[in-house]
């Protein structure tokens, strides 16, 4: 017997006493449930679903100053699950029409009921089956708040997150182009860069086109343009870095694209562009992949496209190296670096090695006395001859004012720069209105240089020539000083590192400065590099715009400074994604380039 009773003679048949219901009553109960309709009772609510799913207050409902502190979390209904992503965005309405713009940073599965479901009879149930019964699951997003988009005049306005939301409040997704670019702080015009996506797929929405274009403010009205703010393209090979920065760069190059000047008018972009692989001369020629239907699409966008007619190749003379380029119709004009250009920036002959001590006999005594004797004019060979002197040698030292150790150091160091200057070409500082033009390219191949030092001197040169002319307060050259200037250069890790030499110091606090002062002299740096971690800090600091491709190497990504959360993406990009980190233009975000270069672009 238990507690309940002894139950091992029960018979069911046995009605028992006081059972007063008889059996033929019983039977015809039985044969009346038998005939009995019963209508079906849906558990679901009536109407229509609209959203996703809805905010929950199971865990709490919190929007904090403090990130750590937020708990924002909503449910996801079962038909909706398989379409969420991480990194989606979603929007949460209050009573009063204002809305919460959020997006998905996590999500998981909860157990609906209290069970275990990691047991060997649950595991072989599911084995065994066609599918996952969902009902027994909750799908939860865990939700960033972004802004709180608000009307304001017939305008949609963002502000800071500052109130929660109602707890079962339907989140929808945010398929509004308006309401993704005001979340995003998503300027509506400026220099196209791609469009906004999620998890490398595009942000689609019910609007034609259905992307939603990302683009940089180009305009005084709200700050600085930020193409004079600064702009940095990272990627490894094969990320797609050159055909994205070709298609940024062709934008500044657009017909319409002006800047005002201190004079009052209104004046085009010239853009020189350093390029050791001879890529860029390629934006003088249409693609001719691109379909008259594709450039309708383009057009309809805003995106400026097609070659560029005034691109010029200015190619650098350097010894016996010959330049050949049958893969771009760009017009060549070949140039030689002038020596009277290290008057002004000596450190151009200090990449040879020279220390503190010899730069500074460099510049305080031999080249100041070989202008006394020779003039402005003065070319190298005659430099080699003023330091050949023994006369000369032994004056300074006897006098104290160069020892004759140091000299000759100076003496060795200073040769071996016979191929780079003052070569059978006219001199650059003779070509400045042809180099620097209104709404036209330059570009500077070195590919056709075999020697990395002439190389370095050559870009240096001309670099230092159109930066001091722009912070030059008595420029010898006005064209570069009057036109807005948009300075690329691909490799830049190769120019604008760190190093323990003269050259480098010099180098660095120049375009520092440059970069400080780029807002106000119209001057912007466009730097691509596949090693942003050996940009010069100074210089890497003041860099507004970082666009980040495909990079594999861990140091390169920790270097660019972009959030975490997208950090993790970057080493499984495809190509053409990128992350864009411009915290003066909007919110960090994922984007997909066009797939088609707007110029032509790679070797046949």
């Amino acid at each position: 017997m238990s507690d309940l009773g002894d139950f091992a003679n029960y018979d069911p048949d046995d009605s028992g006493e006081g059972d007063s219901t008889t059996a033929a009553e019983s039977s015809t109960e039985s044969e009346s449930d038998a005939d009995a309709d019963f209508e079906p009772v849906s558990v679901s609510p009536v109407g229509t679903d609209r959203g996703i799913g809805t905010l929950s207050a199971s865990e709490g409902l919190v929007v904090s100053e403090e990130a750590d502190d937020t708990c924002l979390r909503a449910y996801v209904t079962v038909s909706n699950r398989s379409s969420v992503r991480i990194g989606s965005y979603l929007v949460a309405a209050y009573p009063d029409g204002e809305r919460l713009f959020c997006r998905i940073v996590a999500l998981e599965y909860a157990q609906e009921f209290r069970s275990d479901d990691a047991t060997e009879i649950h595991a072989r149930r599911a084995m065994r089956r066609e599918g996952i019964d969902e009902q027994d699951y909750k799908f939860m997003a865990t939700l960033e708040p972004v802004a709180v988009l608000y009307e304001e005049g017939g305008e949609l306005k963002r502000r800071m997150t500052d109130r929660v939301p109602k707890p079962e409040t339907v989140i929808r997704r945010a398929e509004d182009s308006t309401e993704i670019k005001t979340g995003l702080k998503i300027p509506e015009e400026g220099v196209f860069l791609g469009h906004l996506a999620v998890g490398g797929e595009k942000v689609k929405t019910a609007a034609s086109p259905p992307t939603i274009d990302y683009r940089l403010k180009d305009d005084y009205e709200a700050g600085d343009p930020l193409v004079f703010r600064h702009t940095l393209v990272a990627g490894g090979t094969g990320s797609g870095k050159t055909h994205g920065a070709k298609n940024v760069l062709r934008q500044y190059l657009a017909d319409d694209r002006r800047y005002p000047t201190d004079d009052g008018r209104t004046v085009a972009p010239a853009l020189v562009q350093f390029d050791p692989q001879d890529e860029y001369a390629q934006m003088h020629d249409d693609n001719p992949e691109m379909d008259a239907e594709y450039e309708r699409r383009l057009d309809r966008e805003g995106i400026a496209h097609g070659g560029v007619a005034d691109t010029k190749a200015f190619v650098p003379k350097v010894g016996d190296a010959t330049y050949a380029a049958a893969h771009h119709g760009a017009e060549q004009i070949e140039f030689t670096i002038p020596f009277s250009m290290v008057f002004d920036n000596p450190w151009l002959v200090a990449g040879s090695g020279l220390n503190d001590n010899q730069y500074g006999a460099l510049v305080g005594v031999l080249l100041p006395q070989f202008e006394r004797q020779y003039g402005r004019s003065g070319t190298y060979d005659d430099f080699r001859t003023f330091l050949d002197d023994p006369a000369l040698k032994e004056e300074l030292d006897e006098s104290g004012r160069v020892h004759e150790a140091t000299f000759d150091a100076i003496r060795r160091r200073i040769l071996g720069f016979g191929s780079i200057f003052d070569q059978d070409a006219r001199p650059i500082t003779e070509l400045v209105d042809a180099f620097v033009r209104p709404g036209g390219i330059t570009t500077v191949p070195t590919y056709h240089i075999n020697d990395s030092r002439a190389t370095t001197t050559v870009v240096l040169a001309l670099s230092s020539l159109l930066v001091d002319q722009k912070l030059s307060n008595n420029p010898t050259h006005d064209r570069i000083k009057q036109t807005p200037l948009v300075l690329g250069m691909d490799e830049a890790h190769n120019f604008l590192t760190d190093a323990d030499s003269v050259q480098a110091d010099r180098v660095i606090g120049k375009f520092a400065e440059a970069a400080k002062q780029g807002r106000k002299e119209r001057l912007g740096l466009f730097l691509i590099t596949q090693d942003p971690q050996d940009i010069a800090d100074p210089i890497f600091k003041q860099i507004n715009t970082t666009v980040v491709l495909n990079l594999g190497d861990e140091n390169a990504i920790k270097a660019v400074n972009i959030p975490s959360n997208l950090e993790g993406k970057v080493p499984y990009m495809e190509k053409g994604q990128m992350v864009v980190y411009s915290p003066d233009n909007s919110e960090p975000v994922e984007l997909i380039g066009l797939s088609n270069c707007l110029t032509r672009h790679g070797r046949d």
